[in-house]
């Protein structure tokens, strides 16, 4: 095979649209060399002429889409990312080829596989299945009204994820009306020559204002900037996104698009969906409506609406738990933050990271790292990490290239980016965060580090994170537990300004006061994960957004609902997660009964970390998600440990503070 460069940018400066086309162009003839070789064998069918040559399309397709779609949500240039919006459509577009492709699925098919490893087989059978339910089966006519429809579909899902990307408003104050905020945001706003402020719906902007500002009307105005930031124009994309969707899932015999979507996950059905969050329903309901009870006393009022919400959890921690979310905002400057998480990610898992300065990157904000274990790299990963005009708003893992390690062209190392938008990121800014930044920032790394340590495959289609959709939030979930830790955090939250360590005693109040309203944060998911199904089982001609998501909200939520809402119009999982949403919450109980299993006495260093590696994260996507569960604890996941974190007041072991 030709070489082709394994990025398709080198810096920001000397990228072009014509490069960047060309380099997809590159790539997406590769992926089709590779099949037309795969059908050109005579037979019999065997893993290396048939399975190797499939994986190496399934590599040069993955590849590609993951830096197209990078560049698609990050590139400085909106010509780049303009373009890259459009390659991506024709990379999808392939992707649609090829699940429809009878006579690949034919060879595939074909092959007898009971001698190879457990690995093999599972990628096999996995992919004969996702071909079946793409609908490779039908007839010609109805294979090409398939792909006509994937093909609108793919274009609708990049058109409302760029307007929320692109769309963000800004909100006029005032100094007066910042009255509550921390000194470094007051800082960092200064009024102009009018004496106004401006203000974003960025998060490092939209968060510390809804959760310290005083002034009620800045709250009302920021939630619904924030909330209408891609209204209108994604309600019709939506709307007509639902209306293929629904077709397709008729077209393959399912009754709806939320059954189709987990005919191949773990949860299985749609029906097995919704006995689940029944049953989260009735272990939050009476935590929840106690936590707005004492909310309620506490304020003085006699309801608190949407746009109120975060602003009275604080208050009410303050004084409940003497526990100021403010006060531990010093001790997470951004830089100490970073280095804290790689290094802990480091201890447990074993592995060593380091800086590579001379890695490409496509903004100069970027870093990029190299991860080792002993002396043998075993990925790479690169850090943009603060908001940016035309950048994505919001936070992910991105994986980039699959690892492989039987690739045509050698071994491939697996690439990963953390895509945030967290605080700092100037000079002479700290960058202080949340505590949610930091929980965001555990939980995107325990992403990333699946994607690379579980990036070690013989075939590039299982590597990675190529677990059912509804496993992949665990080890993220999971990662987030190990904040809580007041020696932990000792060994990299320190003062900005004094470097001393965060005291136990204040990590103590934080996770006291963290628990309360945790009841109230299911019912919040709740809201979105039904949200998410009924949209994808209700009737889009007939669907009305506003009143499904009003009326979900006054279901889950006791908060008074704000007119003008229009949170569907950003809600970005709606595309990626379609109606499976589930996945945080189903994923979460997975995720504390994992981290059951760890010593909370010495997290740092318990052996379990590195069982935890090896049967969890290192099989990334080659065993099936229950196979996992049942390695790493022994029996099938518990609701246990999920049941009893709802209801939670932290009580430390004392050895943790001795």
């Amino acid at each position: 095979m030709t070489a082709i460069p394994v990025h398709p940018w080198s810096t920001a400066e000397n990228l072009t649209s014509d490069a960047l086309t060309a380099w997809v162009k590159a790539r997406l003839d590769r992926h089709q060399q590779a099949l037309d070789r795969l059908l050109a064998e005579p037979g019999p069918r065997t893993l290396e002429n048939t399975l190797r040559l499939y994986d190496d399309a399934v590599f040069e397709l993955a590849s590609t889409g993951s830096q197209i779609g990078l560049l698609n949500s990050v590139h400085p240039d909106k010509a780049i990312r303009d373009t890259a919006q459009d390659q991506a459509q024709l990379i999808a577009q392939a992707g649609v080829d090829l699940a429809l492709n009878q006579k690949v699925y034919q060879a595939l098919n074909e092959m007898v596989a009971e001698s190879a490893d457990p690995a093999t087989r599972h990628y096999l059978d996995r992919t004969l299945l996702e071909y079946r339910l793409a609908g490779v089966d039908k007839d010609d006519a109805t294979r090409a009204r398939i792909k006509e429809l994937q093909d609108k579909a793919t274009l609708l899902a990049l058109s409302f994820s760029r307007n929320v990307q692109e769309g963000g408003n800004t909100v006029t104050t005032s100094a007066a009306e910042l009255d509550g905020l921390p000194p470094d945001f007051l800082a960092a706003h200064q009024p102009g020559p009018d004496g106004s402020i401006t203000l974003t719906t960025d998060f490092p902007d939209y968060l510390p204002v809804m959760t310290f500002a005083k002034s009620h009307d800045l709250r009302r105005r920021m939630f619904l900037a924030y909330n209408t930031r891609a209204y209108p124009q994604n309600k019709q994309v939506l709307l007509d996104l639902l209306g293929i969707r629904k077709e397709v899932a008729e077209i393959l015999g399912f009754s709806n698009w939320a059954d189709l979507a987990t005919a191949d996950q773990m949860m299985e059905s749609a029906a097995n969906m919704r006995a689940f969050l029944d049953e989260l329903d009735e272990a939050s309901r009476a935590g929840a409506e106690k936590e707005y009870a004492l909310l309620l006393e506490f304020s003085g009022q006699p309801q608190i609406d949407a746009a109120s919400r975060g602003y009275w959890l604080e208050q009410y921690r303050r004084s409940a738990f003497s526990f100021d979310s403010q006060s531990v905002r010093p001790y997470f400057p951004y830089d100490r933050v970073q280095q804290g998480i790689l290094s802990t990610a480091a201890r447990l898992f074993q592995v060593e990271f380091r800086p590579a300065p001379h890695a490409e990157i496509w903004h100069t904000d970027v870093a990029a790292y190299d991860v080792y274990d002993r002396d043998t790299q075993i990925g790479r990963f690169y850090l943009d990490m603060h908001p940016r005009d035309g950048k994505d708003k919001w936070f992910s893992a991105h994986p980039l290239i699959p690892g492989v390690l039987d690739h045509p062209e050698g071994r491939r190392i697996p690439e990963a980016a953390l895509i945030c938008n967290f605080p700092g990121g100037k000079s002479g800014d700290p960058g202080l965060m949340q505590h949610s930044d930091v929980v965001t920032f555990f939980h995107e790394f325990g992403q990333l580090m699946h994607a690379l340590l579980g990036g070690h495959q013989n075939w590039a289609g299982i590597s990675g994170i190529a677990t059912e959709g509804d496993f992949v939030e665990v080890p993220s979930q999971m990662l987030e537990e190990f904040f809580r830790d007041p020696r932990l955090l000792a060994t990299f939250a320190h003062h900005y300004q004094t470097g001393e360590p965060i005291p136990a005693e204040l990590v103590l109040k934080m996770n006291r006061a963290a628990a309360f309203g945790r009841a109230d944060g299911v019912r919040t998911q709740l809201y979105y994960t039904t949200c998410s199904l009924r949209t994808h089982t209700d009737d889009p001609a007939t669907l009305d957004l506003d009143q499904l998501f009003r009326d979900l909200y006054t279901r889950f939520l006791p908060y008074q609902w704000i007119d003008g809402n229009r949170m569907y119009a950003a809600f970005t999982h709606l595309v990626g997660y379609s109606s499976n949403y589930y996945t945080y919450m189903y994923d979460k109980v997975i995720a504390l009964d994992f981290f059951s299993q760890f010593s909370k006495t010495n997290l740092l260093d318990d052996p379990v970390a590195m069982k935890y590696r090896r049967t969890v994260l290192d099989p990334g996507g080659s065993q099936p998600g229950k196979e996992i569960v049942q390695k790493f604890l022994g029996r099938s996941q518990s609701t246990e440990p999920f049941t009893n974190w709802i209801s939670e007041e932290f009580q430390p072991t004392p050895a943790v503070y001795d």
